[in-house]
């Protein structure tokens, strides 16, 4: 055996892939597994598309990097393409989730320094997850997440999620709040879906305090749930919003939009990034929009959502042991009432790709272009797996 020469932070699988096709995965021995994760929300298109693959062959013959010191075309149209679905006025293009979130902290603080206010506070919530830096990981709802890294960030307040609430009364009783961040559905957290008219409140909250309504739409957006944009589906439209994930299919692309006076507070100098928004990505995260617009599956993708909450329901809803079952588009979260991480090695013994959150939560996150039959297969296997796993003692 090899000496490990990669840092011990994921205790990974038993498993390496070797190629992809659409929404299936083949590893070493030529075995064959259905993605029902998409790499945790990216790979939407599935593996292999031939429109990005085409797209990013294309533009590596063409040109890769020049840097943001110089203008690039094709970043400029991803922007405008971005701002014109989601009503967003300017775009700051970066590598992950984490930096765009990392983009909307800075907007914040910018936002309350420009209203006087010298130690800026954003409200974050509990169960949440923004990312792994210090201000991101600061900002996440999760205290594993934070152990061994303090002194943590400065400058936040945590509410509980869903509760509007709470959030009147930090307002109430703090002076230097400005802003609230968060996700319009908790991914990480659990698939965490909060009241109909919630985002709607947190807005006119915000409208009625100054404060900055900033969505993590880093799980959420591209057509994740059905819509481009999850706060689309409450027309709540936020000042800033992190894209990433599902953005690029695979390369590694983040965004963080903004509209009205929250797109005028960076200026040069404020932010950057040696590789945010180059050639390369661009040109694919486009390929991605592309293909969902002409193969219209902002619908399908409801309509899967639809036949996945009634496929599920029917089969495990009246199971002792299922406590709930929640769906929105193309993210699923079943939750048990025990914790259940052994599930991920046994689904993927039985050629399924699947995961745990919040330590009782199957999480699915499928890609955008399964057949009606990979459907069924995917009900059919996590069904198993969950029925087993309640009939363990």
């Amino acid at each position: 055996m090899s000496k490990p020469v990669l840092m011990n932070t994921y205790a990974q699988l038993p498993v390496t892939f070797t190629r992809g096709e659409g929404p299936w995965l083949w590893d070493e021995q030529g075995r064959r597994y259905l993605d029902g994760l998409c790499g945790i929300g990216v790979t939407g298109l599935g593996h292999a598309h031939p429109r990005v693959t085409q797209a990013i062959c294309e533009q590596a013959g063409r040109l890769l990097h020049t840097s943001n010191l110089y203008g690039i075309e094709v970043q400029q149209q991803l922007g405008e393409r971005l701002c014109r679905l989601s009503g967003m006025d300017r775009v700051f293009f970066a590598n992950s989730g984490a930096e765009a979130n990392e983009a909307l902290i800075k907007l914040a603080r910018l936002h309350g320094h420009q209203q006087g206010i010298e130690n800026p506070a954003v409200i974050v919530m509990e169960n949440s997850f923004h990312g792994r830096t210090m201000a991101t990981l600061t900002a996440t709802g999760n205290r594993k997440v934070q152990v061994g890294f303090e002194p943590l960030v400065q400058g936040f307040i945590r509410a509980p999620y869903n509760d509007l609430a709470a959030l009147k009364t930090i307002a109430e009783n703090s002076q230097n709040v400005v802003a609230v961040l968060l996700e319009p559905i908790q991914g990480e957290g659990g698939i965490n879906i909060p009241d109909a008219d919630y985002l709607a409140e947190v807005r006119a909250l915000c409208d009625q305090q100054g404060w900055l309504m900033m969505l993590d739409e880093v799980q959420t957006g591209v057509a994740r749930t059905g819509e481009w944009f999850a706060f689309q589906h409450s027309d709540s439209v936020p000042d800033a919003m992190a894209l990433a994930k599902g953005l690029g299919n695979g390369v590694p692309i983040g965004a963080c939009l903004a509209r009205g006076a929250a797109a005028e507070l960076m200026q040069p100098g404020h932010h950057g990034s040696t590789f945010g928004g180059n050639p390369l990505v661009c040109r694919a995260a486009l390929a991605v929009l592309d293909t969902i617009e002409e193969e219209r599956l902002l619908p399908r993708i409801q309509q899967m959502g639809e036949a996945l909450f009634a496929a599920f329901s029917a089969e495990l809803s009246e199971l002792e042991g299922v406590l709930s079952i929640r769906c929105a588009g193309l993210m699923v979260g079943i939750t048990l009432d025990r914790d259940c991480p052994q599930l991920v090695q046994q689904a993927l013994e039985a050629g399924l790709l699947i995961n745990v959150t919040a330590g009782s939560t199957v999480r699915l996150l499928p890609p955008f272009i399964l057949s009606d039959d990979e459907l069924n297969l995917l009900v059919e296997g996590v069904c198993s797996l969950i029925k087993t796993v309640l009939t363990e003692a």
